[in-house]
């Protein structure tokens, strides 16, 4: 590999590990269920029930926890859709 083609090479990577740099942040609330969280994480997020389980509990015991990282693309339907289901969220860069 020339020189030239690694530099392109790292530059794509880089360009591909800032387009991932974003967070998809969940919010406390008084009125959504544990239960009602964890389904929503696992339908949208597609988290395991664990990680559901213990993004829920850090929610409700330090009032938001990133559900989600990736590109900010990756992350708008899934922030749609916690909004949809009245779920407060925000993705951060």
């Amino acid at each position: 590999m020339s020189k030239e083609q690694h530099k392109e090479s790292t530059d794509q990577e880089l360009d591909l590990l800032e387009d991932s740099g974003c967070k998809l942040i969940l919010y406390n609330d008084d009125y959504h269920t544990f239960d009602y969280v964890i389904k929503a994480l696992v339908d949208i997020c597609r988290h395991t029930v664990e990680q559901a389980e213990q993004c829920s509990i850090i929610v409700h015991y330090t009032g938001k926890c990133t559900v989600k990282n990736g590109s900010y693309e990756e992350l708008l339907p899934m922030h749609t859709a916690m909004l949809d289901k009245q779920l407060s969220t925000e993705i951060i860069r």
